[in-house]
């Protein structure tokens, strides 16, 4: 029997030469994207490295479908997160193994546990706040990298040891080399080049990771160890390499992105005083709205992305082939006013008593595939937003917002969030 395929209808889009295309995007990522939009409309055809030949969409209706179409259809890229995390971490699995081990990682960071974590991030963002100076100007970022760094270490790891000042050494270069190599389209081959050291940084980390699970306790309650006590349907447990890989999903994920869109919320928080004035009075309902609205106007990642596997898939007005990457952009999305009515505003009220529709609002991606550590870090800005802005008055200011500043995988505010603070005292404002 012949199988009849779909012919191919695909969106328009640029005719430059795949080195060209990336060239553009790798230095006109976000400011591109639009040019894009404004030419071609909310869906285009591109042709850049590491993703091939690709589709990127904004069209809510054509994200929805995307999201909520099965493995068999579109499913995880065949070039992935997985060359800097793992070939066993969550981003390089596909199918029925990543749903298998998903099962797995999402107890620890759901329901009662991140009650628990609660307390480690805001001893740590106390820890670290007392550092803060006062009245003069400073970048925030570094201060954040830290507090979600140390919270998500003792949440994974438990209690502090040799091994956590090692770690907290070791990972933000490591983090960082690894974000730039994941959107570069460099080689592994040969002697000299960064992916030498990436390895070298990878075997550190792996040698630290062996020596925590042989201390880890059986009983312990931190995700190491329940890593270690939890079992697969059929009773095994899992490997050496797979927690490895997954852990390093864990730290780097619930490390940068969470303190870059924490960076960002103070960026925008300066600019906008009254809401400052209203936040001081909030029962906690403002400052969710707030930090939703700061995940749509500055979403630290802008892309997320499935492959074809079946030729002719049909996504809304398209016919794809089979090996097509489709890029959902998140800031097109975020940024469509019909979606989001003034969607160039800042203006948190827009969820005030209303929760987003998740394949809108989609800063941490969507479908099968959305990040499972994002309860964790919204329970993790909360806490922090919330301690900060209790214990210091955050000084607006009238200067322009802050540039988009790519640092490999994640967007940072150019200068890094700066502020000016003052602390607070018991009988009011400083």
């Amino acid at each position: 029997m012949t199988t009849m395929t779909r012919p191919a209808v695909l969106p328009p889009g640029p005719t430059a030469p795949r080195a060209v295309q990336g060239a553009y995007a790798l230095t006109q990522p976000l400011r591109g994207m639009r040019r894009l939009k404004e030419r071609y409309g909310d869906a285009f055809t591109v042709n850049v490295p590491i993703f091939g030949k690709a589709v990127v969409i904004s069209g809510a209706a054509e994200i929805k479908q995307l999201f909520t179409s099965g493995p068999e259809l579109v499913d995880n890229l065949e070039v992935n997160l997985g060359r800097v995390l793992g070939s066993r971490s969550m981003f390089a699995l596909s199918g029925d193994e990543h749903k298998r081990q998903r099962k797995l990682l999402v107890p620890p960071f759901h329901g009662r546990r991140l009650a628990a974590y609660e307390k480690i991030v805001e001893e740590e963002t106390a820890r670290e706040l007392a550092s803060w100076p006062e009245d003069q100007a400073f970048a925030t970022l570094p201060s954040m990298m830290r507090i979600t760094l140390n919270a998500i270490l003792r949440a994974v790891f438990g209690a502090e040891g040799a091994e956590f000042a090692e770690l907290r050494e070791l990972l933000p270069p490591f983090v960082t080399l690894g974000s730039r190599l994941a959107v570069l389209p460099i080689s592994k081959k040969g002697r000299f080049n960064p992916w030498r050291r990436f390895e070298r940084m990878r075997r550190e980390y792996d040698a630290i990771v062996d020596r925590l699970i042989a201390k880890a306790r059986p009983d312990g309650d931190d995700v190491l160890s329940m890593l270690l006590q939890t079992r697969y349907d059929d009773g095994s447990g899992l490997s050496r390499e797979e927690i490895s890989d997954q852990l390093l999903t864990l730290l780097t994920a619930g490390h940068e992105t969470t303190a870059t869109t924490l960076a960002w919320a103070l960026e925008r928080l300066r600019r906008h005083p009254a809401l400052l004035a209203e936040l001081r009075d909030d029962d906690g309902k403002l400052l969710d709205a707030t930090i939703l609205e700061v995940q749509r106007t500055r979403p630290v990642i802008d892309l997320t992305a499935r492959q074809v596997k079946q030729d002719g898939f049909r996504l809304g007005r398209w016919t794809l082939p089979k090996g097509y990457a489709v890029l959902v952009s998140i800031a097109l999305i975020h940024d469509d006013d019909a979606v989001f009515p003034h969607a160039a505003a800042f203006d948190p009220h827009r969820f005030a008593g209303a929760r987003p529709d998740l394949s809108q609002w989609i800063p941490f991606g969507g479908g099968t595939r959305r990040c499972l550590g994002a309860a964790f870090a919204t329970m993790e800005m909360t806490v922090v937003l919330r301690t900060l802005l209790r214990d210091f008055t955050l000084v607006p200011t009238s200067e322009p917002g802050e540039r988009w500043h790519s640092r490999g995988v994640a967007y940072a505010p150019a200068k890094g969030g700066r502020a000016i603070v003052r602390r607070r005292t018991t009988g009011g404002d400083s």
